[in-house]
């Protein structure tokens, strides 16, 4: 169902089954697929690619121009996964240069407020609280939880199934499976009770405690640290991922 009092350019491709509410605004250059809901001031403007099961409520912006001066001008894109909750005014700019984009996966829900600067990529079934501001090129692996008003400074990694407390603001990489907690931002322990409940072994859980307390506890250097969690811990995908992360960080982790 598309409303007659709603504008629809002409030249976007619209999938089966949306529903566009009364006063959106579907600019040109924009493609909706299957079974998406747009509500009433929503705005999708031109570089959008919507997947499929989308429900993008009033007043968001998706595709925004990048704030970033070294936007030239010229089509660039936001595309955007299945299965998205994206709340009131939400703000999604699109890239800044025409060989990226900023993505989206699957399955996330960002709250009311959220703004999610150019060239960001963010994963799956993550969870975004009221009011975070995430920078330009940032990147956000699956599983990521944001409380409310976090704000994530340029160029920003964040592993998978980290937990970032509301209000913390952060300049450095956040490893995966933790949680991150006061101003400044630190390491606050493993993200323990998340993973429990969904599902991850003790033994996995245990490991990665161990870890972490070599990388935060043991006074040495990062390199040295992750050379001792190497030998000393036995290896899982989820050990083998810390290190990866952790050893390919250009801004350094949080302390």
């Amino acid at each position: 169902m598309i409303s007659p009092l709603a504008y629809v350019d002409k030249e976007a491709k619209i999938g089966t089954g949306v529903t566009i509410h009364p006063f959106a605004y579907i600019d040109k250059n924009v493609e909706i697929g299957d079974d998406c809901e747009i509500m009433p001031y929503a705005s999708l403007m031109s570089g959008t690619r919507l997947g499929c099961r989308n429900k993008i409520y009033n007043g968001a912006v998706i595709a925004a121009e990048p704030q970033d001066f070294a936007y030239k001008g010229g089509g660039t894109l936001a595309i955007i996964g299945d299965d998205n909750v994206i709340r009131e005014n939400v703000v999604i700019n699109r890239s800044s240069k025409a060989e990226g984009a900023t993505r989206i996966g699957n399955g996330n829900f960002i709250h009311e407020g959220v703004h999610i600067s150019h060239d960001t990529q963010i994963g799956n079934h993550s969870v975004f609280g009221y009011g975070c501001k995430i920078s330009g090129n940032c990147q956000m692996e699956d599983y990521v939880i944001f409380g409310g008003n976090v704000l994530v400074s340029q160029g920003c990694r964040v592993g998978t199934w980290s937990m970032i407390q509301t209000g913390c603001r952060f300049r450095k990489d956040i490893p995966p499976y933790i949680v991150g907690a006061k101003e400044p931002t630190t390491y606050y322990g493993v993200n323990a009770m998340v993973m429990q409940h969904e599902g991850f072994d003790e033994k996995v859980i245990k490991h990665l405690s161990h870890a972490y307390r070599i990388i935060y506890q043991s006074n040495c250097s990062l390199t040295d640290a992750l050379l001792m969690v190497h030998d000393q811990v036995p290896m899982s995908d989820e050990i083998q991922h810390l290190i990866d992360f952790i050893s390919a960080s250009k801004l350094g982790i949080i302390r």
